[in-house]
């Protein structure tokens, strides 16, 4: 059976490396190290979920978003971030997020929403 394909988008190579180490037994991964590059991922790859930071260099993950969703309207994105911000988490949401998870991140929870993501999607 396929593995599902993550796209991890984080500009902190020890948050990319975490992520690995929680996810890679059961997916496909993919990295990006900046907003620019993950909506780069996307057009060529086509990634089943994005888990996505909001502060990075280039392009923030809020614009990468709006990018990201504009070119597939039905992907599935988690937001993660170091800054708890009601704002920010609204207008992550409003622009498409499927979830807003802050930083430090438990193991479960990030897979439990991937799963829950990948099984309403019907991955």
């Amino acid at each position: 059976m396929k593995k599902a394909n993550i796209l991890i988008c984080d500009d902190e190579e020890g948050v990319r490396e975490t992520l690995k180490h929680m996810l890679d037994d059961e997916y496909a991964l993919s990295y990006a190290a900046d907003g620019a590059e993950a909506v780069e991922q996307v057009a060529a790859h086509d990634p089943d979920v994005v888990v996505m930071d909001i502060k990075m260099p280039k392009m923030n993950g809020l614009e990468a978003l709006r990018k990201i969703k504009e070119l597939k309207p039905g992907i599935r994105v988690v937001i993660i971030t170091g800054y708890e911000s009601t704002d920010v988490a609204t207008e992550a949401i409003n622009l498409g997020a499927d979830d807003y998870i802050t930083k430090p991140f438990r193991q479960q929870k990030i897979r439990t929403q991937i799963r829950t993501l990948l099984d309403s999607k019907g991955a």
